[in-house]
């Protein structure tokens, strides 16, 4: 760690896999943790684990199972093993959390029929959120039903055998889940009305009706990331208080 960052600060490594997909509000609700980004589809390497106090493993437009398309895949499912071996706190979000999911022995459905879940999602928040160490704040901001942005066309089809069931919705199941330390997130609580749009006009959407919808609740989803980001860095620095 730096010397010029203070020994209680967090330090939270991103694994970013595309500039399609950054932190993004993340960032910002970070506070000031020191974060770090990474980018293995450069060719940087994933930094030793105690150098961190969080790990943070963001979407992509490959599938979790894509090692052909992206080579760095295998390396980031098995440090994401090692993160739940040495309990490092841990967020999962989209790809990332389906790479949580398949490194567990869980798995991930491609393009299921269901079809693609993309815009504002509405999750219903299981009984086991509300004293759970990262969403248990949202149940108590928000709600059991708590709004959403969401992308993606694969899913998580059978959470690790360990996992705590922690969100669904109606499309969906497995919105959220946790294991050890580490949380997966099938839904974006980093994703800005920005980048939620640019990914609806990637996919051919109604980028119009995609906006007008995510600010008529612009308020929840900035309090979501702000709760999500909050207690991911209380849960990382706890690490360095420890």
């Amino acid at each position: 760690m730096s010397s010029a960052v203070p020994s209680s600060v967090p330090r939270i490594a991103v694994i970013q896999h595309q500039d399609l997909v950054p932190l993004d509000r993340l960032a910002d609700a970070f506070g000031d943790a020191e974060v770090v980004i990474v980018r293995p589809d450069a060719g940087e390497p994933l930094p030793a684990l105690t150098d961190v106090d969080g790990v943070v493993v963001l979407g992509g437009t490959m599938s979790a199972h894509d090692d052909e398309v992206a080579p760095w895949l295998p390396g980031v499912r098995a440090y994401l093993r090692d993160c739940v071996e040495r309990d490092v706190t841990t967020l999962g979000i989209c790809l990332g959390a389906q790479l949580l999911a398949v490194a567990l022995g869980g798995d991930v459905e491609c393009a299921p029929p269901v079809g693609a879940e993309r815009g504002i999602i509405e999750l219903r928040m299981r009984p086991d959120a509300a004293s759970d160490p990262l969403l248990g704040a949202v149940v108590a901001t928000l709600g059991r039903d708590v709004l959403a942005p969401s992308s993606h066309q694969d899913a998580i089809s059978v959470l690790p055998d360990d996992a705590v069931w922690l969100a669904s919705s109606r499309q969906y199941p497995f919105q959220a889940f946790r294991v050890g330390a580490a949380w997966g997130l099938q839904f974006h609580p980093e994703a800005g009305e920005e980048t939620l749009a640019a990914w609806q006009a990637r996919h051919g959407g109604d980028v119009d009706a995609l906006q007008e919808s995510y600010r008529a609740v612009a308020d929840q989803l900035s309090q979501l990331t702000t709760v999500i980001g909050r207690s991911f860095t209380e849960l990382a620095g706890a690490r360095v208080a420890g």
